[in-house]
């Protein structure tokens, strides 16, 4: 089965329209020096914002702008939650930035204190939006992670880590793979869920996975204009779950995004 990215993030965007109703929350998106690819990414959130019944406010700062710039765009009112779009220029001190979001609208769960919340498992605690996606994934095509041997592919704070947070909670048996990893095909072969988010263009490849294996791709790369994934598409005719890059993770990690802004606004007024 290739899971449908896109029609999974359209149905959690109508459940989001219909928790949220009349409110219309605000999502202040702030930027530095953006991308081309920024920028089209920001125009795909504002579409998936207003899908889910909410607006996408983008506040692009001058290329200079400094650290208390950025936090005085954080901490102006008028937004339900503030997501900082990353990446922003390497010299400016980018988890003080994120730490000036407060927990009360950090939708992205980048600031440390809601990180923490999440890492310790503590009641309430939203779970960072590409986890979530991904968990919603394996929910949608009918995935018991629950005793399955489970690759968790990279350890970095927005894909490898959380994910590995939040299967491990699902009683999933998780093992992470990493560049220091010895031999990591073995681990590939022995998986009953694979889940990639390195960057590294065609990572896994059939010859490394085992029939009916669920293949997970949470990564992305670019060469020559062209955006592939972790996992080689080949891998499709062997796996029993595929999803595909683009179309696969990424729509609803940025679906889950509004949800969690959907249960903020909840919280804050006291519906939750």
């Amino acid at each position: 089965m290739i899971a449908d990215g896109r029609k999974i993030a359209s149905d959690i965007l109508a459940e989001v329209k219909e928790r949220v109703g009349s409110m219309s929350p605000i999502v202040r998106a702030i930027t530095v020096q953006p991308s081309p690819a920024t920028e089209s990414y920001l125009r795909i959130k504002m579409q998936r914002a207003e899908e889910g019944g909410m607006q996408l406010e983008v506040v692009k700062l001058p290329d200079d702008a400094d650290e208390d710039a950025i936090i005085a765009a954080i901490a102006a009112p008028g937004a339900d939650a503030v997501i900082v779009q990353l990446p922003i220029p390497e010299a400016l001190d980018v988890q003080k930035i994120l730490n000036a979001i407060p927990l009360s609208k950090d939708a992205d769960v980048l600031s440390d204190a809601a990180y923490a919340r999440f890492e310790s498992g503590e009641e309430g605690a939203l779970v960072p939006p590409v986890a979530a996606g991904v968990l919603e994934i394996l929910s949608r095509t009918g995935v018991d992670v629950a005793g399955k041997k489970t690759v968790v592919v990279g350890r970095g704070q927005l894909v490898g880590k959380p994910c590995a947070i939040a299967l491990s909670r699902l009683g999933a048996e998780v093992t992470t793979v990493n560049r220091e990893t010895k031999n990591p095909e073995e681990l590939y072969k022995a998986a009953d869920i694979i889940v990639s988010g390195v960057g590294k263009s065609y990572l896994v490849t059939p010859d490394v996975i085992r029939e009916g294996v669920v293949l997970i791709d949470a990564g992305t790369s670019g060469a020559n204009g062209a955006v592939s994934g972790d996992i080689d598409p080949a891998c499709a005719q062997i796996a029993s779950v595929f999803t595909p890059v683009p179309g696969g993770v990424g729509p609803v990690a940025v679906s889950c995004l509004f949800s969690n802004t959907a249960r903020l606004v909840a919280k804050g007024k006291g519906l939750a």
